[in-house]
């Protein structure tokens, strides 16, 4: 029994390895799973954009988007909670910054602080439809070279499903030269 459960930690360790591509962009290392395509970046303070396909029952594929503007800049991790809550409205009145879900956590010497956020995303560009039954997963990430930014944002059921491959790309984050 022992060496059964050993085969199946190690075929399922492996299965999870094997999920996720490793990559690099303005400075720092991490993995995404592979089922997300990387797009071209619309701009320059995009360092990597990803494709996340859509839940079935969903009308459209979420997007990932690391942002980055340079050692030093882009606020602080405040500002950009309090930023990403002006981005979304609830359905039920209540204040977008008292429904998300905010932790804090140290990964190799990396600052991380996350959001989780549902409602109707109003668009990161002014004059944007709103878009009701929308979900955020949002990371600041503070470190020698950064603060860098990661933004997930698309429909509930399908960030609902990207969400262990998001975490698991905050688990995997270093610094790089």
């Amino acid at each position: 029994m022992r060496r059964v459960a050993t085969l199946l930690f190690f075929a399922f360790a492996a299965s999870g390895a094997a999920e996720s591509l490793h990559t690099e962009a303005a400075g720092i290392r991490f993995a995404v799973p592979r089922d997300w395509s990387r797009v071209p970046a619309p701009s320059d303070v995009r360092a990597a954009q990803y494709r996340i396909p859509r839940a079935a029952g969903d009308g459209e594929d979420g997007e990932l988007v690391l942002f980055f503007f340079g050692k030093g800049q882009g606020g602080s991790a405040e500002d950009n909670l309090t930023r990403w809550y002006g981005q979304f409205t609830r359905p039920d009145g209540r204040a977008s910054r008292d429904a998300a879900t905010v932790t804090s956590r140290t990964v190799r010497g990396l600052r991380i602080t996350a959001v989780d956020l549902p409602g109707t995303y109003l668009g990161g560009t002014p004059g944007s439809a709103p878009r009701p039954g929308f979900r955020l997963l949002a990371a600041v990430v503070e470190g020698e070279g950064g603060p860098w930014f990661f933004k997930a944002v698309g429909p509930s059921a399908t960030i609902g499903a990207a969400k262990p491959g998001f975490e698991a790309l905050l688990d995997s984050l270093q610094p790089h030269p």
